[in-house]
């Protein structure tokens, strides 16, 4: 199968890439520069050149594949309104590129902002809507071109997609406490994040792209909720500052822009996607792998 990965290079990208190419499947890698480009071709990939905003090259990559996986995102939480709109007009074009085929895509998503109808969200527990708040639409725009008759997989990513290479929230919480000298939690800290190693991520992506077209959505969760203390507390250690307790107050200001994914509360299953996809994650679990060194 020859498959259309667009952020082929990113951190989640190049796992699904290498994982794609190990189980004998040929890439078509949408690299947005020449230096990117070569790092495709290390990987043994094919490389198209271009971005989320040329919506030409998005179609030329899709038509020329046999499936496509959406795994990239401009994340540039300084203008994240306007990487939300490319998003959602990236996956359009995408979703328009593949309809009355049955070439399977899958569109990555979050797992930490679902409306869930127990204390552990679930597969079928349903997104927000895009709001002014939080205006990622790439699960919305994906259920709708489902809703069209375009089968469009959803693949719901954690908040922490750790290991090394890792540029996510871990690192930035790391750059927060350097930059204040200390780590923080709010409250008790017991707020959870769900978690999954990077390269469990990519086999999930693999094993969804291998089943087909569908509209099924899925989980990349190993942990379903690791709390945020703890995750504050590996950060102390590896960085030799104080661990601390903050009231929501004192929070916003210490994580600025960063105190809604810093208060994020979401358990998360994965039990039906392990189940459907044959998919158990192996990886190391998310305070293993801050302590191990690579993060610091």
């Amino acid at each position: 199968m020859k498959v259309f990965v667009t952020g082929a290079t990113g951190f989640v990208g190049a796992a699904i890439t290498r994982e794609l190419l190990a189980h004998g499947h040929n890439v078509l890698g949408l690299s947005r520069s020449d230096s990117s480009a070569r790092k495709v071709r290390q990987m043994g990939a094919e490389t198209l050149q271009g971005d989320l905003e040329s919506p030409d090259t998005l179609r030329k990559g899709a038509q020329a594949s046999d499936a496509i996986i959406h795994a990239a995102f401009v994340h540039d939480f300084s203008r994240f309104a306007e990487a939300c709109a490319i998003d959602r007009a990236a996956i359009e074009v995408l979703g328009g590129a593949v309809e009355g085929t049955t070439k399977p895509l899958i569109v990555t998503a979050g797992a930490a902002f679902l409306d869930a109808s127990g204390p552990v969200a679930a597969e079928a527990d349903l997104a927000f809507l895009p709001s002014d708040d939080y205006p990622r639409a790439s699960e919305a725009t994906a259920t709708a071109l489902s809703g069209r008759g375009i089968p469009t997989n959803i693949m719901r990513l954690p908040p922490s997609v750790h290991g090394a290479g890792d540029h996510g929230f871990v690192p930035m919480l790391i750059d927060i406490a350097r930059q204040k000298n200390l780590s923080a939690y709010i409250g008790d800290g017991e707020n959870a994040w769900s978690a999954v190693h990077v390269a469990d991520a990519a086999r999930a992506f693999r094993l969804a792209v291998e089943l087909g077209p569908s509209s099924e959505t899925y989980h990349a969760v190993a942990e379903r909720g690791v709390s945020f203390r703890r995750i504050a507390e590996a950060i102390a250690i590896g960085l030799g500052v104080p661990c601390v307790s903050l009231t929501a107050e004192e929070a916003r200001d210490h994580f600025g822009w960063f105190f809604a994914f810093a208060s994020i509360d979401q358990p998360t299953s994965s039990n039906w996607t392990r189940a459907h996809l044959g998919w158990s994650p192996t990886g190391p679990d998310l305070l293993t792998d801050i302590m191990d060194g690579n993060y610091f």
